[in-house]
């Protein structure tokens, strides 16, 4: 009974949905430094900051979308960080963004976790993974 009450939820999801729509607001991480996180996100990952309404010397954010945010926020901080459970950003070239991290000696692997090395999915899509400072993981691919 609980798997067909699970199926009948899955393809009620699968519709278009009337009236308001849930959209990702922002993402936010927990960080030892917030200067080497904002260095790491502005200079490797290169996104841009957006104004943060804090002001209070632990906050930094990022857009990550059109209407998407990462907050990044110095305090307390425990890794939990699972490949399973990544953030993943676009770029226009895997092959160029790698040039950049070998030539920074920044470190990252495919899914399979052989380093230095970029996976090709059944789509065509190149991807490669690697850890922000904190150990979070993010991939970063080319898919259009």
């Amino acid at each position: 009974m609980a798997v067909l009450l699970a199926l009948a939820g899955f393809a009620v999801a699968a519709q278009p949905r009337p009236g308001n729509v849930t959209a990702i607001n922002h993402v936010a991480f927990m960080v030892k430094s917030l200067d080497t996180s904002r260095a790491f996100y502005y200079n490797i990952i290169n996104l841009d900051t957006i104004p943060e309404p804090f002001h209070d010397g632990i906050h930094a954010w990022f857009r990550i979308g059109p209407q998407a945010a990462l907050h990044l926020i110095q305090g307390p901080f425990r890794q939990q960080s699972i490949k399973q459970s990544h953030l993943c950003f676009s770029v226009s070239s895997v092959e160029v963004f790698v040039a950049k991290l070998k030539n920074l000696g920044i470190a990252f692997e495919n899914w399979l976790g052989i380093p230095g090395q970029i996976t090709t999915r059944v789509d065509g899509v190149k991807q490669i993974y690697l850890q922000d400072p904190d150990g979070y993981w993010l991939e970063i691919n080319d898919e259009k």
